[in-house]
């Protein structure tokens, strides 16, 4: 089904892709990434938003904007093998939709190194 990709619901999951050390922050997100180490069922992606982005309204509009982005661009630029954790940062919420895509195209080049870049 396009544009659904699964979620990351489970503490162990946002520590596991924490622990991978892999990640790249711009200006309107960091993207923390971890390879599942299987052939992959998909892409899986999670949220958080701490509280300094703001108070609880900010915080699910940050949220609610990364799901977004995230439903629209991980399936067609992430790698179906790899688990992915968007945090958002307090522009993430003033930034324009247009620059937050931007950002996370970016960010999942950034990740996916030189030479292994998805169509």
């Amino acid at each position: 089904m396009p544009g659904a990709v699964a979620r990351l619901k489970r503490r162990r999951d946002y520590l596991r892709v924490a622990a991978a050390r892999r990640k790249t922050a711009t200006a309107g997100m960091v993207v923390q990434a971890c390879p599942r180490g299987d052939d992959g069922d998909g892409v899986r992606v999670g949220f958080t938003a701490s509280r300094k982005v703001g108070n609880a309204v900010r915080r699910n509009r940050a949220r609610r904007r990364l799901k977004a982005l995230a439903d629209e661009i991980l399936p067609r630029r992430g790698d179906p093998a790899t688990d992915y954790v968007l945090i958002a940062r307090r522009a993430t919420v003033e930034r324009g939709f247009g620059d937050l895509r931007g950002d996370l195209e970016t960010a999942l080049a950034r990740l996916a190194g030189p030479g292994r870049t998805r169509p």
